[in-house]
């Protein structure tokens, strides 16, 4: 399995739904006009460049709908594709082929846009630094699984996939909690559990620091807020003999400002805009 191969039983849940769907209560009422016995052969073809992702979704469109149908792919999830390629091919029942288009599209689409989108990112921050980017739980409900996928086709990582991966005091965590409190409740409860501290100031970060967080979320902070704090905890952390924890900065990431956060070296940058606000990639099914 390769590392942005999504979860199988993910991959099965969400085209199972998708497909109940587009089918639910009388089946392709159109494609069933067709005469029996009609196939087809098809090539998916991107229309734009950009980074493949959602293949198995597509295998699975077909492979519920129709054993019949033979899915190739020339291009892998984390590949570059060029606009006028044949990246896949489907065969099979033509009926068969036409009701499971538009699912198959539909993950396709959607994914690739995501890898695409994450690929410029990981490109802009690279030229900065070694910081690598960093999706978040922003994501459509029920995908979160395909689309974290796609973030690691397009060469980004992970944050966690739910609240209960590791333990995430935010600013109104923090209200009720002061940062002190709420690392040692973290450490008493669930011991052995990575803690993550959201700060917005240098005040809050020697806190944290102090605290024993394993993490540290810089909220909102500017390049120079950034790389000051990057100075502090690295200072502390030589001062007590140990490791600095990770940092992360988050808000006011864009492509545009990726290299210059990454280049005050903290380690990830965080951004929504991976899974929230990717456009689809346009790709397309020509039928022969």
């Amino acid at each position: 399995m390769a590392l942005a191969d999504p979860p199988l039983p993910s991959v099965r849940h969400a085209v199972s739904q998708a497909l109940a769907e587009d089918l639910t209560p009388l089946g392709d009422l159109t494609s069933a006009l067709l005469p029996a016995g009609v196939v087809g052969v098809a090539q998916f073809i991107p229309r734009q460049d950009g980074v493949l992702a959602g293949t198995w979704c597509g295998t699975e469109t077909f492979a519920q709908l129709d054993p019949t149908v033979e899915v190739t792919w020339l291009a892998a999830d984390g590949d570059a594709v060029t606009a006028g390629e044949t990246i896949g091919t489907v065969s099979g029942p033509l009926a068969s082929i036409l009701s499971g288009e538009r699912t198959a599209l539909n993950f396709l689409c959607h994914l690739s846009g995501v890898a695409t989108v994450t690929r410029r990112f990981a490109d802009a921050a690279a030229r900065g630094g070694s910081a690598r980017i960093w999706d978040t739980r922003k994501t459509t409900p029920g995908l979160r699984a395909l689309q974290k996928a796609a973030v690691r086709a397009g060469g980004a990582v992970n944050h966690r996939g739910n609240l209960s991966d590791w333990i995430m005091f935010k600013d109104n965590h923090l209200a009720v909690l002061g940062i002190a409190e709420a690392v040692a409740a973290a450490a008493a409860t669930w011991p052995g559990r990575l803690v993550h501290v959201e700060v917005s100031d240098l005040d809050q970060l020697g806190q944290a620091l102090e605290a024993g967080v394993d993490a540290v979320l810089l909220d909102n902070m500017s390049p120079e807020g950034a790389t000051a704090a990057v100075a502090l905890a690295e200072a502390w952390a030589l001062q007590h003999g140990g490791r600095r924890p990770l940092l992360e900065c988050s808000g006011g990431i864009t492509i545009e400002t990726a290299a210059a956060y990454a280049a005050t070296g903290v380690d990830l940058l965080s951004t929504s805009q991976i899974t929230q606000s990717a456009p689809a990639l346009d790709i397309g099914l020509d039928i022969h």
